[in-house]
C-alpha cells in the first residue's frame, strides 16, 4: 500500500494520506512523498488547486516516532552530532512547502487530526471538517515541543488562541476549532465530498495567475518572521533525549498519565 495517494481531475488533485493502520501518522516515508509532491507542484502551471485529506476516517494522527524510538531519553555523547536534527526538520520542510505552493490548498478533515497533522491543516487556505473530526496539539503532554508546527499555528490562530492550544494540548471538536479559527467551515459526517466539490467549484471562478500572485504577496508577511526550523529541530531533539520524553511517552504507551499529570500532594 502506497502511503501517499495523488490522483488528479481536471486541474485540481487530490493528495490523500493514506495509512490508515496508523491513522495516516506523518511517517518518514509520508513526509518525503509529500515533499515532493510540493516541489513538483510548484512547477506545474497547468495545476490550479490541491485538497488534501486523510484515508480511512482519520486526518493524521500526528508525527511518528518509528524512526526517533531507539532515541527516546538517550542523550548524546559529548560533541556527537545528533541525526534527529534533520530528521525532525524535514517536516518543518514541507510545512514551509504547503505554505509556498502558488495553488490554493484545502484541507478535507475527517477524523483526528494531532500534532503535526494540525499543523498540515494550519497551512491550508481552506479547511472543511466533519462533525467527528477532533484537533489538538498533545506534544507538551507527551514531554515534547510541537516544535515545527508551532509557528505554523501562531500564524493561523494568532499568539494568545496559539498559546492556549500549543501549551496546553487541549482536545477541539469541530465546533471549538471553528470558533478558535482553525477550521472554515463544518459539516455533517456524510457530507464531506459534497462540501469539497463545493468548494473547487468555487475556486474555479479564481484566475490562477491572480491566486498565484496573491499568495506571494501573503507569503511576503511570514518571510519578516524568523526561519525557526533548524531551531525547532534542535529543541524537538533535545526534548526527546531527555528525560521528560521518556517519562511522557512510556506512560502514554501504557495509559497511564505522565508523572506531572498526577495531583502534587496535600
Amino acid at each position: 500500500m502506497t502511503p501517499f495517494q495523488i490522483s488528479r481531475q481536471g486541474s485540481v488533485e487530490h493528495w490523500t494520506l493514506n495509512d490508515p493502520g496508523s491513522r495516516n501518522a506523518l511517517s518518514d516515508s509520508l513526509v518525503l512523498a509529500l515533499f515532493e509532491a510540493c516541489l513538483r507542484a510548484r512547477h506545474d502551471s497547468s495545476l490550479r488547486g490541491i485538497v488534501l485529506s486523510g484515508a480511512g476516517g482519520a486526518f493524521s494522527a500526528g508525527g511518528s516516532l518509528g524512526g526517533f524510538a531507539s532515541a527516546i531519553g538517550q542523550p548524546l555523547m559529548p560533541g556527537q552530532d545528533d541525526p534527529l536534527i534533520a530528521l525532525n526538520r524535514s517536516f518543518g520542510d514541507v510545512l514551509h512547502a504547503l505554505g509556498e505552493l502558488p495553488q490554493w490548498l484545502v484541507c478535507a478533515v475527517d477524523g483526528p487530526a494531532m500534532g503535526g497533522g494540525f499543523g498540515l491543516v494550519c497551512c491550508a487556505d481552506l479547511v472543511i471538517a466533519t462533525e467527528r473530526s477532533v484537533f489538538a496539539t498533545p506534544e507538551v503532554t507527551l514531554g515534547l515541543p510541537p516544535a515545527q508546527i508551532a509557528p505554523f499555528v501562531w500564524q493561523r490562530l494568532g499568539d494568545a488562541v496559539a498559546r492556549q492550544c500549543l501549551l496546553s494540548g487541549v482536545r477541539w471538536s469541530a465546533a471549538q476549532a471553528q470558533a478558535a479559527g482553525l477550521v472554515n467551515t463544518v459539516v455533517a459526517n456524510d457530507a464531506l465530498p459534497a462540501a469539497v466539490d463545493g468548494a473547487v467549484r468555487a475556486y474555479r471562478a479564481t484566475a490562477p495567475g491572480a491566486v498565484a500572485a496573491t499568495k506571494r504577496l501573503l507569503q511576503r508577511l511570514r518571510t519578516h518572521a524568523p526561519d525557526l526550523r533548524t531551531e525547532a529541530a534542535t529543541a524537538f531533539a533535545a526534548a526527546l533525549r531527555g528525560p521528560e520524553a521518556a517519562a511522557g511517552l512510556h506512560a502514554f504507551s501504557h495509559q497511564r498519565p505522565a508523572p506531572w499529570a498526577q495531583e502534587d500532594p496535600a
